[in-house]
């Protein structure tokens, strides 16, 4: 029994020996490489703090070595706030360059991809159709990811592909003027229009689409854009979409003065983001920059270069990217309203249409100085309400804020406009003596609206006023009215009329001023002796008077010819 005994005990004393102690060093090793491992990443830690906060002080000293650099030297060329115009003799040969885009024109965001698009969303809308303006909206998915130059050929191959000749025309002579205007750079048109030098004007957009604007409002000698080839299609010219090649500006500048042997141009404008307008401008005597911040001031009305009063088109906004995809998202449940409004006008009481029209969006603010004295007696004529023109919805709206039915006479009225007045109308034949007829009869029947311009005028104008109404009767009421849009126009010159109303309607807010002035007195009227001439020009002045509007002595034949190139008669 000693034997076994003595082998358990050898066993225990061999295991303790090799096992116990193995792991004991075992183990104090590991805590030893724990303790190691601790000090190493508590040494890094405070390595990294201390380069980190090396590297920001760097940082900042940095910035702030830049900033003292950039505050103490130049720039290649000054801003155009430092341009002084000197008075001194000017030759023949002297000339001002400069772009459109961005230049002339404000800029309109730091991306210069949409300092352009609304002006070919105008085109694609106003020229071409809503399925091509969609088109080029998705194109601003991908646009933002292609080089320059490659963006202004998509834009204009979306833009002008299979675009009549005939259609570009007309959005270049009655739309784009209005918005090319009111984004005029003032400090870069002061010094446009304080130069005598000839201005010449090289721009990478399609020379279609500014030619006609700089040259007949701001009376540019030359521009140089990028060509369209235009192909004959069924007896029409469209154009292709496609540019014939790449207008750098720099070297069409160079060949336009090599070739037509002048000097260098002694007075450049450029951009100061712009590396190639660095280029361009570098040929010039003396050359200056603008930048956004130059930029923030648009010229006001009063300084226009020609007086903005006829211009077309539906649109009433700049369609930049995020305006037309917000109008785009709109137009359905524009149009679903518009139907609402035009049903509750026509098949309700006045006062419950005043106040579901109310409730929809639509404002109207009347006012008036005259009593409704009832309907005319027997043998004696109704009362003439005599108002400017500003929409088809002129006799509407005043009869709904009168709450009593009028009867309205009009030029070229559809069918359609028509059918969904909530008053009767009846359409002149533009014949004096048989409209006069006309007109007598029916105000012996009651009263009569009437609107003597003869067509609408959108801005803060007044046309002359044709003077048949005055020799009709002496109960003559003037009667001040404005309209006031935000995403579309519900007029026309060369568009279907018949749609006038609903895209008024489809308006958001749209908002209806109407004030009734008093009764003219007699003494004022053809019955007191004035000419009807005399009482037509001063009915003008106090409507005039009224709104904060200015006279003119345009006609419904001039508005024709600058917007459609005809004279407005509807055979």
């Amino acid at each position: 029994m000693v034997f076994p005994e003595l082998l358990v005990i050898l066993a225990e004393w061999v295991l303790y020996r090799l096992l116990a102690n193995s792991c004991y060093r075992a183990a104090r090793k590991l805590r030893g490489y724990g303790f190691q491992l601790k000090n190493f990443l508590n040494l890094s830690k405070s390595q990294s703090q201390h380069n980190t906060s090396h590297l920001l002080n760097n940082q900042q000293q940095q910035q702030q070595q830049n900033q003292e650099n950039q505050d103490s030297i130049n720039p290649l060329f000054p801003s155009i706030t430092k341009y002084e115009n000197r008075t001194c003799s000017v030759s023949p040969d002297d000339t001002l360059v400069c772009d459109i885009d961005d230049v002339l024109l404000r800029q309109l965001s730091s991306k210069h991809f949409h300092a352009f698009f609304p002006y070919f969303m105008l085109v694609a809308f106003e020229g071409g159709s809503i399925i091509r303006a969609i088109i080029l909206l998705v194109s601003c998915s991908f646009l933002w990811a292609l080089p320059q130059e490659t963006k202004l050929k998509v834009l204009t191959f979306i833009t002008f592909s299979g675009l009549k000749v005939k259609d570009m025309d007309n959005v270049s002579r009655s739309v784009l003027p209005k918005f090319f205007l009111e984004s005029l750079n003032l400090q870069v048109y002061n010094i446009w229009s304080q130069t005598a030098y000839s201005k010449v004007v090289f721009t990478t957009l399609p020379q279609v689409m500014v030619e006609r604007f700089l040259r007949e409002h701001l009376n540019a000698d030359d521009v140089i854009g990028t060509k369209l080839p235009e192909i004959e299609v069924m007896g029409r010219k469209v154009y292709t979409g496609l540019t014939s090649g790449s207008l750098v500006k720099h070297r069409a500048a160079k060949d336009y003065f090599d070739n037509n042997n002048k000097k260098k141009p002694v007075l450049g404008i450029g951009i100061s983001s712009s590396v190639q307008d660095h280029t361009f401008i570098s040929i010039c005597k003396e050359a200056y920059v603008c930048n956004e911040e130059d930029s923030m001031n648009t010229l006001p009305r009063e300084r226009y270069p020609k007086p903005l009063i006829f211009h077309d088109g539906r649109l009433a906004f700049l369609p930049t990217p995020s305006a037309t995809l917000a109008m785009f998202t709109w137009l359905p449940i524009g149009f679903f309203l518009a139907v609402f409004r035009i049903l509750i006008g026509v098949l309700l009481p006045y006062h419950v249409a005043n106040f579901l029209a109310a409730i929809s969006g639509v404002r109207i603010t009347f006012k008036t100085h005259n009593l409704y004295n009832g309907p005319p007696e027997k043998g004696k004529s109704g009362v003439l309400y005599v108002c400017n023109h500003r929409t088809l919805l002129d006799p509407v709206f005043l009869t709904t804020s009168l709450g009593k039915p009028l009867t309205a006479v009009t030029y070229s009225l559809s069918k359609f406009s028509e059918l969904i007045a909530p008053l009767k109308t009846v359409s002149l034949k533009r014949d004096r003596k048989k409209d006069g007829e006309a007109m007598h009869r029916l105000l012996s029947k009651g009263d009569l609206v009437v609107c003597p311009e003869g067509t609408t005028c959108r801005e803060p104008y007044l046309l002359r006023f044709s003077p048949l109404f005055a020799e009709l009767t002496e109960d003559i009421v003037p009667v001040a009215v404005d309209a006031r849009v935000s995403m579309f126009y519900g007029t026309t010159a060369s568009g279907l009329k018949c749609l006038d109303p609903i895209f008024f309607l489809m308006n958001p807010r749209p908002v209806y001023c109407i004030e009734i002035l008093k009764k003219l007195p007699k003494e004022m009227t053809c019955a007191g002796g004035k000419s009807s001439f005399e009482v037509a020009n001063f009915i003008q002045g106090e409507l005039a008077r009224v709104l904060g509007f200015e006279c003119t002595n345009l006609t419904r034949k001039d508005k024709y010819l600058v917007l459609a190139g005809n004279e407005g008669i509807v055979k």
